[in-house]
């Protein structure tokens, strides 16, 4: 995740645009808050517990065992190995209705942490065959200890539960690490779906939400259509002939193909593109090539990546990058491969109406703190259980008030922290909009 300003002013203005749904009942509110309070202390402890020992993608295993036994110590119906090392918990309310999953990441990154806290990690693991340093720093511990928080105040209810509950608890949200399950590397929700998480029974909606430090604790931040670009990984490889850097003519020029690629890609986006529609962006984050100042190379690889939030527009981007990359290439008598790597995310897009469903609740759970959040340009394999069935990802802020939401740390840095406050806002809002969304008609 990538740290977003906080559009504060335009978020409340636009929060109550939405007013066609019913927010939840004020008693039933008060009777969540009751719940999830006399949960909190465990929320927090599990959250402590988890930030300790952090797991890479598809090593979470600690994690799931941890998940599994609490998920059995409330009576649920729990599936484990689901995708790797996915978790899935089924709750049956008294009645029978329809059926909302709601979902947490459960994998940590390579990072060293650099928050002095009592239980900052000192972990260690594998990643892509290399010994690193683990930390959560993307928040994932919180979600998790917000979703086994929910778990529990939700079974606490099922007498009032209309329809069923799928928790569930995905490994490798951040992409393969050391082991992948399934052919190609797949991310983690892609895994899952695979597996049937969201059949048997048939999920009518899921739910996700994210810790971000762009908003401050107790805020909810919103969006319907899309919120989060899809992400492409590729790679270009430039080929041409290696020769004494006195005598270029005496061979054929990578780097000089590779410069003008680069600059060629950059007018894909601001010549090519309706840009009207949907933002894009065409980064650069990696140049290798030759080892002598005059020595012209044989080859030149770059490293890259793409973002979008339309699925025809990324389809369109990918084809004249490649188009693009290889004519200027063969201008100048070189070769230029385009690889666009596995895995891939889609862009995260909200469910329109069942966004407008559930905003009334996000706003009385928050006291009329839901924002509407702007579109980011990190990705999410929340996409994944979203091209299946309607869903919702929103986003929980996570800055405490001694802080500055727009300097805060952001997602994905070593000093990544939490206030630890916004875990019950979190657990209120899924208990919330679940009960709501299965007790309407």
């Amino acid at each position: 995740m990538q740290r977003t300003p906080v559009f504060l002013a335009l978020g409340l203005a636009l929060a109550g645009a939405v007013t066609s749904a019913q927010a939840i009942d004020e008693q039933l509110l008060a009777t969540i808050g009751t719940r999830v309070s006399a949960v909190e202390t465990k929320m927090v402890g599990w959250r402590r517990d988890i930030h300790e020992h952090p797991e890479l993608s598809n090593q979470e295993h600690r994690t799931a065992a941890l998940v599994a036994a609490h998920l059995r110590s409330l009576g649920l119906e729990v599936r484990t190995g689901v995708g790797g090392t996915g978790v899935v918990g089924l709750l049956k309310g008294r009645q029978p209705g329809r059926v909302i999953a709601l979902r947490a990441d459960m994998d940590a990154l390579p990072v060293k942490e650099m928050v002095d806290l009592p239980f900052a990690s000192r972990a260690r693991g594998k990643h892509m065959g290399k010994e690193v340093d683990v930390m959560h720093a993307c928040g994932h511990d919180g979600h998790t200890a917000i979703l086994m928080a929910t778990a529990e105040v939700l079974a606490g209810m099922k007498d009032q539960i209309q329809g069923s509950v799928k928790f569930i608890f995905q490994p490798a949200e951040e992409g393969p690490s050391e082991v992948a399950h399934g052919k190609d590397g797949h991310i983690g929700a892609l895994a899952m779906v695979e597996a049937g998480v969201l059949d048997n029974p048939k999920v009518d909606a899921v739910v996700g939400l994210h810790l971000i430090p762009g908003f401050a604790a107790g805020t909810i931040a919103y969006r319907p259509g899309p919120i989060l670009a899809s992400g492409d990984s590729f790679s270009i490889k430039v080929t041409g002939k290696q020769t004494h850097g006195g005598f270029p003519w005496n061979g054929i020029d990578p780097v000089v193909s590779t410069a003008q690629i680069i600059m060629g890609l950059q007018t894909i986006v601001s010549r090519q593109l309706n840009l009207s529609k949907e933002a894009a962006v065409i980064s650069i984050g990696s140049l290798h090539g030759g080892n002598r100042e005059n020595i012209i190379p044989e080859s030149v690889e770059l490293l890259g990546t793409v973002r979008t939030f339309d699925d025809a527009m990324r389809d369109d981007t990918l084809k004249r990058m490649k188009i693009t990359a290889e004519s200027i290439a063969q201008a100048s008598g070189a070769k230029a491969e385009v690889n666009f790597m596995k895995p891939v995310y889609s862009a995260t897009v909200n469910d329109e109406n069942l966004t407008a469903r559930m905003l009334p609740t996000m706003k009385q759970v928050t006291g009329g703190k839901a924002v509407l959040a702007p579109k980011l340009s990190a990705s999410e394999d929340f996409s994944e259980f979203q091209k299946k069935v309607p869903g919702v990802f929103f986003f929980l802020g996570s800055t405490g008030p001694k802080q500055d939401p727009n300097t805060a740390a952001p997602n994905h840095s070593p000093k990544f922290e939490i206030d630890e406050a916004s875990l019950a806002v979190g657990a209120r809002a899924l208990t919330a909009v679940t009960l709501d969304f299965l007790g309407q008609p």
